[in-house]
């Protein structure tokens, strides 16, 4: 009989995702990373005035993580857990484009992007117990093809761009549309992978233990 591992009888640190978008959560679990709760937080993303694409992505990531926090640290199984929060900006130069809702915005959105480049920013922010916050920002440069009216049209009677930042959703019929991309694909769907897995480790979640197949776990 082998020792028991301590890190593997000890309980896994809970984690809250302070986000309802399915993308998020399917990319965490890519990494073996589930969390225990869903805790979106509805918070105010309007830009302010003067603000740039990379300060709004960083606010308002930051907000959400805070408020997820004071809403989870109200049931005690997650007192002593993480909280994770993002948040995505696409934008041309210093224009931000919005969270598309509507047809016309989306239209909008796509007729800017249009054979020209743009940039996609993800603010991570993680909050630990007694006010400890620490977060990343990733930077994604994203060209797309020129477009063509009939390409616009049936993309947009797809309806993949409903609540899509920049209108599009590169991990969707879009991808049709990027000629090229410079960094963190994971980063334009809305959450850098990379970067996430260091700042959850760093706060000693232990993210390897998704990693473990118990039927490859030697005896």
């Amino acid at each position: 009989m082998t020792a028991a591992d301590p890190a593997r009888s000890s309980p896994r640190m809970p984690l809250v995702l302070a986000s309802a978008s399915p993308r998020r959560l399917a990319l965490l679990q890519q990494i073996g990373v589930d969390p225990d709760t869903l805790l979106p937080a509805d918070i105010d993303e309007t830009p302010r005035r003067g603000e740039t694409p990379r300060a709004l992505a960083q606010r308002l990531a930051r907000t959400k993580a805070e408020v997820a926090r004071r809403a989870a640290d109200r049931v005690e199984e997650n007192v002593d857990g993480l909280v994770l929060a993002a948040d995505t900006v696409v934008a041309v130069g210093r224009r931000i484009l919005p969270k598309a809702e509507t047809f016309e915005e989306a239209e909008a959105c796509l007729q800017l992007l249009s054979g020209r480049g743009h940039r996609v920013y993800t603010a991570v922010c993680v909050s630990a117990p007694r006010d400890v916050i620490r977060q990343r920002l990733v930077e994604t440069r994203v060209r797309f093809k020129r477009l063509s009216r009939a390409e616009i049209a049936a993309y947009l009677e797809s309806g993949e761009w409903r609540g899509k930042a920049g209108g599009y959703a590169i991990q969707g019929l879009a991808a049709a549309f990027v000629v090229k991309l410079t960094g963190s694909y994971a980063n334009v769907v809305g959450l850098p992978l990379h970067e996430t897995a260091n700042l959850l480790a760093g706060l000693k979640y232990p993210l390897l233990d998704g990693w473990r197949d118990p039927a490859s776990i030697r005896p």
